[in-house]
């Protein structure tokens, strides 16, 4: 499964939330609302999430084996890195 496209979208007015991103695989399958964080040992991808009604959080879509989050992770961070990204997106959600 390759990384096709990527959109970044970056978000101003939040404390640790960066940017919003949009990845395409294999230009056939969509993942909306991945995050880019910014944590206390740097950046990270966060897979996007539902809150469940005890309060916690679950990822509604992530990898399976820790190369391919791995690989992901690096592909957006290096994009991010570089500038590749939008105009800067609403603060409150997509």
């Amino acid at each position: 499964m390759q990384i096709t496209e990527l959109r970044i979208r970056k978000v101003m007015g939040e404390e640790k939330l960066r940017a919003y991103v949009t990845i395409t695989f294999d230009n056939c399958f969509v993942v909306h609302n991945v995050k880019i964080i910014e944590g206390k040992d740097g950046l990270f991808v966060a897979m996007p999430s539902k809150k469940t009604a005890n309060g916690e959080y679950k990822d509604v879509a992530h990898p399976i084996n820790p190369e391919f989050r791995a690989e992901i992770q690096n592909k957006i961070l290096d994009e991010y890195n570089a500038g590749h990204v939008m105009e800067a997106a609403p603060s409150s959600a997509e």
